[in-house]
């Protein structure tokens, strides 16, 4: 069935959000427009096999029949006043925990969200030394950045690095025109990523043009700084920009003490890079028969550079050209075997999922080249040769994390902070929405911001990075996808890392390495969590609990708590889904258990529905019958009539039966039936009538259940009954209970004559529900009851039940007479 269908039918309706309008929709489809013909039609339509069009039951008389078995019904005579009835728990039966059925979201995004979270936190092995550098494999990291001083060094590259980088260099494309450029205007700027080979590349063509005479410059000068005295005669100059050299301009700041006091004495931003700069490099350089490449990150000033005559994009060479080079150097001196032994080994599926990486960067190449000659020698391990593999994404995010609020204080420090809120909101919203995505990162780097500097509230840049540009900072790609928004499926420019292991080593290296961003990040995530559409909500809350899940001391108490107390039902709907995930982790899950244990008995109703809501996922209690039980011990203890607990714990019984397991809470909704307590059978009926009117696709879990994606868009109870026909006599007899059940029979009936709208406009659909009608129809009350709706819905004015599909139903209740 089709989303659009319902739309054709529905030509007035002038809903057009995504969750509001279709939860309008679904209230008609569940029987709100059948208020027309519920007087004399009903009692002029009785008949035993007649058609729709000609008859039905009398569906008054038969309420009238089952108010005889409530209790005491049967007993009030005409002379007793009518007591006050008290509201029923069966009139928001059609009520999700969040107000409306589509509120929840559409599945896709959830399973998109686990996806990006099932690798889980790697390990972290780190050296770190007293003078503030980080070595992780072969990577060194400055921590406490560099300080611009008057003494400018500049020394010789060894020939030998020279001798190895020509036997391994594999030029990019473009380099013919790099080279020309670099001859015409002395100068090249060398645009990229780092590790993209930027940097073989411009030694490459300095090799070339000098004969081996290539000097590196002094990084912690500007290109303004250098002086004729620093170049050498006819040489290859190299100079790599530092990530603070390509600021903004701004204007002087106050700068700060190690104790946060303004110290009063002005801190000069260096000057910012432009063609004018480069003019007189050039010029330095044509004195003295020189060249010169500067090397500078993709982000603004590599785009404004670019559209200048000085500026050229360096792509990387493709890596499997770089690993070939790499290991044919390496196992030169092996037998002919070794390079397609080592080549066969960089392949298999183990080390592909190790490096997590959809495509190497010449300098991750490199590295696992080798990492591969190694292991052929036997010098390492399978073991050790996936965990090295594993720390390529920790390397990265190490990188783009280190000394990211350099120099310490804003507007200096904003692009740095823009970068790397980006990436996390890109690990958080991988897959999803840019849009989303980049909002998302503006609200996080203002967080970033007050926390770094709390007296210079940061603004938006307008016309910075563009759009597609700026995934190129995060390693991510910008490409067409469908966003799940429940009801309907939208198209949407998405944006995804280039490499599954991307997400989880980004969320790790902030959480785990640098204590002062986890405050940011927790009030960033909760916000999240507050947000009205689900695409936001429900990525934020399995974010929180993955690092609930990392450190739980620390995440229950910043992410979980503040969101479980609100009086806000979605913060408590995103309390429970991070509760649950964090609980995926078995050393955390006794942990969960406890505290949902202690919150389902408490006096606070938000604590009480948080712990239901958790129950749905299974995970908390790690079993399906595990959270039944939890479900029954907290409705057992309340009255009745208690709405708000039956409608959470309602919510996760439909949503356990949506989990994969549908056989135990069938069996458990039998059992709870058969004890004959009023409580928990209020709770099977709701649970009845909410697998009837509520789509698949809303009551997602946090276990994936492929059987039931291609019924997404149908009832719970088409989806059962289409995947596990095993189960229609339990489902028919516990829908029968529901609709002979006085105080539940008009909620049922109303929430069964939606699905029998919507069944008529899906034909696989139609097939499953007629095959259940006879179930149905055992009596000559229940064949009424069944026609009766029928005839109903048929002879609605505004939306007319289709009579070809409505008289294949009819004979499928008539056969229940011959059963």
């Amino acid at each position: 069935m089709s989303d659009q269908d319902d739309a054709g039918q529905r030509d007035d309706s002038s809903d057009g959000g995504q969750g509001h309008g279709d939860r309008g929709a679904d209230a008609q489809d569940r029987g709100g427009d059948r208020g027309s013909g519920r007087g004399s039609d009903r009692g002029s339509d009785r008949g035993a096999d007649r058609g729709p069009d000609r008859g039905g039951a009398d569906r008054g008389s038969d309420r009238g029949d089952r108010d005889g078995d409530r209790p005491g019904g049967s007993e009030r005579t005409d002379g007793a006043p009518e007591q006050p009835r008290e509201p029923s728990v069966f009139a928001a039966a059609d009520r999700g925990p969040l107000g409306g059925e589509s509120d929840t979201g559409g599945a896709a995004t959830a399973r998109r969200a686990l996806r990006t979270w099932a690798g889980g936190g790697a390990d972290r092995l780190t050296t770190i030394h007293g003078d503030g550098t980080v070595f992780e494999g072969n990577q060194i990291f400055a921590l406490y950045g560099s300080d611009r001083t008057s003494h400018f060094v500049q020394g010789p590259v060894p020939p030998e690095t020279l001798d190895h980088l020509g036997r391994v260099y594999c030029a990019t494309s473009g380099y013919r025109r790099m080279r020309d450029r670099l001859r015409d205007h002395r100068v090249l700027v060398l645009c990229g990523e780092p590790g993209s080979g930027r940097k073989a590349t411009a030694l490459a063509l300095l090799d070339e043009l000098t004969g081996g005479r290539v000097f590196r410059l002094d990084p912690r000068h500007g290109v303004d700084e250098i002086t004729e005295e620093a170049l050498q005669e006819g040489g290859g100059h190299l100079l790599e920009l530092l990530t603070e050299d390509v600021r903004a301009e701004s204007e002087p700041r106050p700068s700060r003490n190690g104790r946060g006091e303004h110290t009063g004495v002005a801190r000069r931003p260096g000057p910012r890079l432009s063609e004018l700069h480069l003019d007189r490099f050039g010029d330095l350089l044509r004195g003295r028969d020189a060249y010169g490449v500067v090397l500078v990150e993709n982000g603004e000033l590599a785009d404004r550079l670019l559209r200048g005559r000085y500026g050229m994009y360096c792509p990387p060479p493709p890596a499997d050209e770089v690993l070939q080079r790499h290991l044919w150097h390496r196992l030169r001196a092996e037998p002919d075997e070794a390079l397609g032994d080592a080549r066969a080994r960089a392949g298999r599926p183990d080390v592909v999922e190790a490096l997590g990486l959809e495509e190497l960067r010449p300098r991750e190449a490199a590295r696992l080249a080798d990492h591969l000659a190694r292991h052929w020698r036997g010098e390492v391990a399978d073991e050790e040769l996936l965990a090295e593999c594993s720390s390529f994404v920790r390397s990265q995010a190490r990188e783009w994390f280190a000394g990211s609020d350099r120099p310490g204080a804003l507007p200096e420090a904003l692009p740095a902070l823009n970068a790397g809120a980006f990436r996390i909101a890109v690990a958080v919203f991988d897959g999803s929405a840019y849009s989303l995505a980049a909002e998302a990162a503006e609200l996080l780097a203002w967080e970033l911001a007050v926390t770094l500097d709390p007296e210079h509230a940061p603004g938006r840049r307008l016309f910075g990075t563009h759009a597609e540009h700026r995934p190129v900072q995060a390693r991510a790609v910008l490409e067409d996808g469908e966003l799940d928004l429940g009801p309907a499926k939208v198209p949407v420019r998405a944006v995804r890392f280039q490499g599954e292991a991307l997400a989880g080593a980004v969320l790790g290296e902030i959480w785990h390495g640098y204590h002062n961003v986890r405050g940011p990040v927790a009030r960033w995530l909760r916000s999240l969590c507050d947000d009205p559409r689900p695409e936001v909500w429900v990525r934020a809350s399995i974010a929180a609990g993955v690092l609930c899940s990392w450190d739980w001391i620390h995440g229950f108490g910043e992410l979980v708590v503040p969101l479980a107390v609100t009086d806000e039902p979605r913060a408590r709907m995103a309390a429970a889904t991070a509760l649950a995930e964090s609980a995926r982790d078995p050393r955390v899950r006794p942990a969960v258990a406890a505290v949902l244990k202690d919150w389902a008995g408490s006096d606070e109703d938000a604590l009480v529905g948080t712990a239901l809501l958790a129950h749905g996922y299974v995970l908390a209690a790690g079993s399906v019958s595990g959270s039944l039980d939890a479900l029954a011990r907290v409705v057992r203890a309340r009255e009745a009539s208690d709405i708000e607990v039956l409608v959470a714990a309602s919510f996760s019984v439909a949503r356990l039966l949506a989990s994969g397991e549908p056989a135990p809470v069938l069996r458990r909704l039998r059992q709870w039936l058969d004890d004959g307590r009023l409580n928990l059978a209020n709770l099977v009926h709701l649970a009845v009538i909410r697998a009837l009117s509520t789509r698949t696709t809303h009551l997602w879990g946090l276990r994936e259940v492929p059987e039931l994606d291609g019924h997404a868009a149908r009832p719970l109870f088409v989806a059962l009954l289409a995947t596990r026909p095993e189960l229609a006599p339990e489902l028919a007899a516990l829908l029968r209970h529901t609709l002979t059940t006085a105080r539940s029979g008009e909620a049922a009936l109303d929430a069964l004559g939606g699905l029998l709208r919507r069944a008529a406009k899906d034909p696989e659909a139609l097939g499953h529900v007629c095959a259940l009608l006879p179930r149905l129809a055992v009596d000559r009350r229940d064949r009424d009851r069944l026609r009766g709706l029928l005839n109903e819905l048929v002879r609605d004015r505004d939306r007319p039940l289709d009579r070809n599909a409505a008289r294949r139903m009819w004979n499928a209740v008539t056969e229940g007479a011959n059963r």
